[in-house]
């Protein structure tokens, strides 16, 4: 099975990731920490994760957790999303390695299509 960790701290929007992911038969593993992003990902090492998502308005450091993907080589593609009102947020995640950021309301639209297409 198709395993996505996702990083977000919002738990209404932690069981919409779980109940999609669960629809389209992906299992996602989802931490609120760059530290439980770090050990889920070490973890996975050997079933390496289809993707990431990240929440950039997470409590916790984002760009900090993206940053520390990025230290670790890691080549598993990083979907970022955040509210559409912070394009710095989006640009600061761009440079910390998000390979692809997207609106809050674009992301919950096309959740279902990214999580199937992880599954390719």
């Amino acid at each position: 099975m198709t395993t996505v960790v996702a990083f977000v701290d919002d738990l209404v929007f932690h069981a919409k990731l779980l109940e999609t992911a669960r629809q389209v038969g992906v299992d996602l593993r989802a931490v609120s920490s760059a530290d439980a992003l770090s050990d889920a990902m070490d973890k996975a090492a050997s079933q390496q994760p289809a993707l990431v998502l990240v929440d950039l308005n997470a409590r916790a450091d984002a760009v900090g957790a993206l940053e520390m993907l990025r230290t670790t080589d890691n080549a598993v593609p990083v979907i970022g999303f955040f509210s559409h009102v912070q394009s710095e947020l989006a640009e600061r995640a761009l440079a910390a390695g998000c390979g692809e950021v997207m609106p809050r309301s674009k992301f919950t639209r096309d959740l279902a299509a990214i999580l199937s297409a992880a599954k390719c």
